[in-house]
């Protein structure tokens, strides 16, 4: 089989949970742990460890946190091959939850994605997936270098616009050339709506609602999904599993239902979880 290509932003995770219900402008005590993360590095290392081949084109600082998390990311049996070192620090963020595991600030250093420039990602590298994952991270001329050289071959593109600024940053570039968008309900008002993005050849919307659940819409019609009961943990990297288990389900050639309803599953999993990608996740979802 064809791997699925993310390409994406690769950084240190700093997660700070506190223990007690957080108190602003004074130190709290708590929890801090260090975890590989990124949007784009999570996503395919939640399909690696789903049973996926899959190969991640990232950038990092040539430095000991690069090494590092390049290291992580190929032990969780992703293909790094492709990943360049770069001048810059290796990107950071660093999220502050509170008692309940609720995201309450977070702050991204991510220089070294900046430094993700078009030629560090090969055409030939792109027509040769089997699937193309896009995190909205990326410098604009990368997402339009990636989006055009996958309409060449003819391969899809699903693309996560990973926040309001960025997503209205790529905006422009919708224009039939992407085969599915997986907005937040903030992120697909800085897109314009669900009958514009399918207006400009998006085939799928997915408008991913938390704890409400989603709604996929496609020139069809449109499905309401429930997000499966959970006891919340920790937030951080519910949504990359949620598109990760979304892309696995989609090579293996589920139904767009089937897909999101998987993906659903893994959200609720790694939302239950202290970890930012659940080891186990494979385990879990075949129970």
């Amino acid at each position: 089989m064809k791997p699925v290509l993310v390409v994406g932003g690769a950084n240190v995770d700093v997660k700070a949970r506190t223990s007690e219900r957080l108190v602003g402008a004074t130190s709290n005590p708590g929890l801090v742990d260090r975890t590989p993360g990124g949007v784009g590095r999570n996503v395919a290392e939640n399909i690696a460890r789903l049973g996926t081949k899959v190969s991640l084109v990232t950038a990092v600082g040539a430095d000991a946190d690069g090494a590092w998390l390049l290291a992580e990311t190929a032990s969780a049996g992703v293909d790094v091959g492709h990943a360049a070192r770069v001048g810059t620090r290796t990107g950071a963020y660093v999220a502050v939850l509170d008692v309940d595991g609720e995201l309450v600030a977070g702050v991204s250093d991510m220089a070294a994605v900046d430094a993700l420039t078009p030629e560090l990602v090969p055409e030939t590298l792109v027509a040769a997936a089997a699937l193309v994952v896009v995190d909205g991270n990326l410098p604009s001329p990368t997402v339009a270098h990636v989006l055009e050289a996958a309409a060449r071959a003819g391969v899809r593109v699903v693309l996560d616009p990973v926040s309001v600024p960025k997503a209205a940053r790529i905006e422009p570039l919708l224009d039939g050339n992407v085969f599915a968008v997986t907005p937040n309900e903030d992120e697909l008002a800085a897109l314009g709506s669900v009958e514009k993005l399918h207006a400009h050849g998006v085939e799928v919307v997915w408008v991913r609602r938390g704890a409400s659940g989603s709604l996929l819409s496609t020139p069809d019609g449109e499905t309401v999904l429930e997000a499966p009961e959970t006891t919340t943990v920790d937030v951080t990297g519910a949504g990359d599993a949620m598109l990760g288990a979304f892309c696995h389900r989609l090579v293996e050639g589920a139904s767009l239902v089937d897909a999101a309803t998987y993906g659903h599953r893994a959200a609720a999993l790694t939302v239950a979880s202290s970890q930012t990608v659940r080891r186990d996740l494979r385990a879990k979802m075949a129970r």
